[in-house]
């Protein structure tokens, strides 16, 4: 028998008999991100947050995930005040306020989040929750490049090429 056909059965036949190990990880995930939240690392509110707005290791509960990135940002953590100014731009858990999803994401983006500077300037290059600015854009997008975002450089070189 070739190695090769040996491990591709050995993975199939893991995967058969143990199909909850990923199960187990994110529930011990979730576990993990509670107890960090309630003692106030903020990440781990941040992280248990996004857990609940994708469903990952949780019944998915938009209201849970609004509540965590809220607390989270509310104590200046960069990555929760993206994930709730996500949750504002979509609607999701909350009424919809593209003017609240900007606020957010500049919070974000001032304390660091390459995502909030990212949606930031899609937010400025489409105008929606502030006057269509490219200039604006272009400066989002640098700064989410330069916080090594991959699509904020994608989109910098777009708009400076389209210049």
């Amino acid at each position: 028998m070739n190695l090769r056909y040996l491990l591709l059965i050995t993975t199939l036949v893991t995967a058969c008999v143990f199909p909850s190990l990923s199960l187990a990880d994110e529930s011990q995930q979730v576990k993990t991100y509670k107890a960090q939240c309630d003692r106030g690392e903020l990440a781990g509110c941040s992280n248990l947050g996004w857990m609940y707005e994708k469903g990952e290791g949780v019944t998915k509960d938009s209201f849970q995930a609004v509540e965590l990135y809220r607390k989270a940002c509310d104590g200046g953590n960069a990555e929760g005040c993206t994930g709730l100014g996500v949750m504002y731009e979509k609607g999701e858990g909350v009424t919809q306020d593209s003017f609240q999803a900007v606020a957010l994401y500049r919070k974000a983006c001032d304390g660091g989040s390459a995502e909030g500077c990212y949606n930031l300037g899609v937010m400025y290059e489409d105008g929606e929750g502030v006057k269509q600015s490219d200039t604006d854009a272009l400066n989002y997008f640098g700064k989410a490049c330069d916080l090594k975002d991959e699509d904020g450089c994608k989109n910098y070189a777009r708009m400076k090429k389209e210049r």
